[in-house]
């Protein structure tokens, strides 16, 4: 049994925070339903837990790459669409794994299987390795009799999730290496070759501004603490890695980015993808819509884009349409996602729009990275070329005062 903290909404009543012990995720579920609640919040706790780590949301790994969960849903898919049982499907991923934690999961999951335990309670006793998206498509796979066509659509469903991840991070790369190396550069000329004019300067009482002052003050500091300077940038780097995975830094992050030209839509056609193409994998897999709704919020994650989908989740419990809520948030979700939504409400196809919802913001996501250094490039430029300038006068000044003195 695995205790969850799970936040209860009922019908005119407060939240209520209360802890649960069930065999997995699905089960709280069922249970709160049974109650006449919903689940808004849930929370695997562990015997052993960091309250700030679980607080801020940060995940020690798994030793597992997603890329190979993938991998591995793609082989168990094939290997039972040809005919083969899925203890010795899973066996064989155990043997062709060149992956020691992977072979340990899978020899597990193998047990299990052969214990007479359904695939996705031994899928649940991993929740680091296989998302809560991996076990309820797999659940539904298994009701259906479909497991294979169901490790299918999740396998492309985490493989483009990945891909969009790694197209931003590629943009990414190129703005963030000219930093460092802008930086790393005026850190040595701080402290090597300013102290050297520093003191040209002081030896033939030169009076040099403001700007120059406040350089040679800086620099100063640096050669006198280079050890304290050392430890203040690895906490700054520290802190700001822990500032932004936590969830506080991540909603902060999220909000601000969105007002950000170029970037902020880059930001809303990113969640809308996600968002679209995991209710579209999971209703296409079987799952009950609310389950659905509420798997996806874990998976997408960001607050602001997760609010709407919990809003979604209500007026469908109203018998509202899923449209509505994404209608009424056009700041955030686009308004062909309420559009197509409602189209496919209307006629009876809401999994295949936001497939096609998915890979039309999957693929514009695609374009507007490749076209997002050719916009940062001049605004680094800019921002580079302010610095050396500033830097320049404040060097070059003094050296003028010292020629009109001579």
């Amino acid at each position: 049994m695995t205790r969850f903290r799970v936040t209860i909404r009922k019908e005119g009543a407060p939240d209520e925070l209360r802890d649960v012990e069930a065999e997995s995720r699905f089960t709280v579920y069922d249970q709160v339903r049974e109650e006449g609640g919903f689940v808004t919040a849930i929370e695997e706790q562990h015997a052993f837990s960091l309250g700030a780590l679980s607080r801020f949301n940060i995940s020690i790994g798994t030793g597992i790459k997603k890329m190979e969960v993938v991998r591995t849903a793609k082989n168990l898919s094939a290997m039972l669409t040809a005919g083969l049982s899925l203890s010795r499907a899973l066996s064989i991923i155990e043997r062709q794994s060149s992956n020691k934690h992977l072979k340990v999961i899978a020899s597990g999951l193998a047990g299990s299987v052969k214990k007479g335990s359904s695939f996705n309670e031994a899928l649940a006793l991993y929740p680091a390795v296989f998302p809560e998206l991996f076990v309820a498509m797999v659940r539904a796979g298994e009701e259906s009799g479909s497991l294979a066509d169901a490790l299918s659509i999740v396998a492309l469903q985490m493989e483009r999730s990945e891909e969009l991840k790694r197209k931003i991070k590629g943009a990414m790369i190129y703005p963030a290496i000219v930093i460092t190396a802008v930086v790393i550069v005026a850190i040595l000329m701080l402290i090597f070759v300013v102290p050297t004019l520093t003191a040209t300067f002081t030896s033939l009482g030169v009076q040099i501004p403001l700007a120059t002052r406040i350089i040679v003050a800086l620099s100063n500091f640096m050669t006198n603490n280079i050890t304290l300077v050392i430890l203040i940038l690895l906490t700054l780097v520290a802190s700001g890695v822990f500032f932004v995975r936590s969830k506080v830094g991540s909603k902060v992050l999220t909000a601000s980015s969105l007002h950000v030209p170029v970037i902020g839509e880059l930001v809303r056609e990113t969640y809308t993808a996600r968002a679209a193409r995991t209710i579209s994998s999971l209703l296409a897999a079987g799952v009950p819509v609310l389950d659905a709704l509420a798997i996806a919020k874990q998976v997408v994650h960001a607050a602001a884009f997760a609010n709407v989908i919990d809003e979604a989740e209500m007026y469908v419990k109203k018998g509202e349409p899923l449209s509505k809520a994404f209608g009424e948030h056009t700041k955030l979700y686009p308004i062909l996602m309420s559009d197509m939504l409602a189209v496919g409400e209307e006629t009876g196809k809401v999994a295949e729009m936001l497939q096609q919802i998915a890979q039309f913001y999957e693929e514009d996501v695609g374009e507007r990275t490749k076209d997002l250094s050719t916009i940062i490039e001049p605004l680094l430029m800019l921002v580079i070329g302010a610095a050396v300038g500033v830097f320049a006068v404040a060097i070059i000044s003094p050296i003028y005062s010292l020629s009109s003195a001579i």
